[in-house]
Formats: C-alpha cells, sequence, structure tokens
C-alpha cells in the first residue's frame, strides 16, 4: 500500500481540529486504536502521521509574526 501523502495527512489534521478542536489528537489516537484491533497496521501508522500532524498544527504559533 503506498504511503499517504502528507498533504492529505495535514488536510485530515486540519479537518480534525475543525471538528474536535482540543480533542482532535484524541480523536485519532482512538482511530489509531480501532485500526489496531482490526490488525490494520497501514491504517494504524497513518492516524499516528494525523496525530503527529495534529500536535504540530496545535503547537504552532497562531496569527501574523511581528
Amino acid at each position: 500500500m503506498p504511503a499517504i501523502p502528507d498533504i492529505d495527512i495535514n488536510r485530515a489534521a486540519t479537518l480534525l481540529i475543525c471538528r474536535h478542536g482540543a480533542d482532535a489528537e484524541l480523536e485519532a489516537a482512538r482511530q489509531a486504536d480501532l485500526m489496531l484491533e482490526r490488525g490494520d497496521r497501514n491504517g494504524r501508522l497513518g492516524w499516528q502521521r494525523i496525530m503527529q500532524a495534529i500536535a504540530e498544527l496545535l503547537a504552532s504559533p497562531m496569527g501574523p509574526l511581528h
């Protein structure tokens, strides 16, 4: 299975942040756990990448630079 492009990972992360706010990373973790339960290694890796992207996006400074 080909890797999910970074742009799609970032889009998914942004969508989760819009839908779940501060709980976006938790929701991604739930999805990763679900993939683990199903034995879907690639799915789990994708959700782990989304979790990382969410963490990076939430840690990024917001607003204009001074």
